[in-house]
């Protein structure tokens, strides 16, 4: 799924009405928010975290400081692990790596969904589509979940 496609989503299951205008740089595409008010914002994570606390839902990027740390290193790993994934080998690998992550978790963080998760949804829901590559992991039926709970 393109940034620009991401964010639009994210901008509905926030419920910001306005729809804002997205643009790609570079040979990445990576995404950039023109805002009234300031300078551009460049990144899918900055966006988003912008467009999380625009919508003053600031509990999705978590409520102390060390849930707030482990919210930011996921969407870290979103950007420079899942977003770079291509080959069958290195998708299986991640994916088992995340099924043993989430083993004893309810969400990334533990108990309380973050932006994290919906990020990371939406990273992986490439290879969700892809079926045959994930079949028989916990991560998919756990992540359909959290598409019910932010749509």
């Amino acid at each position: 799924m393109a940034a620009a496609a991401e964010l639009k989503l994210l901008e509905k299951s926030l419920g910001l009405s306005r729809g804002n205008k997205y643009s790609a740089q570079g040979e990445r595409q990576i995404p950039v928010l023109q805002t009234n008010n300031g300078p551009s914002l460049t990144g899918l994570t900055t966006i988003a975290t912008h467009l999380v606390k625009e919508a003053n839902k600031e509990y999705l990027l978590g409520s102390t400081a060390e849930e707030k740390a482990t919210v930011q290193q996921w969407l870290e790993y979103r950007v420079t692990r899942v977003d770079r994934q291509s080959s069958k080998e290195d998708i299986h690998t991640l994916l088992k790596d995340l099924n043993l992550y989430l083993e004893d978790k309810v969400y990334l963080t533990g108990y309380n969904f973050t932006l994290a998760d919906i990020l990371l949804y939406y990273g992986l829901h490439r290879f969700i589509i892809l079926e045959k590559f994930i079949q028989g992991f916990w991560i998919t039926d756990q992540l359909f979940k959290v598409k019910l709970v932010i749509l």
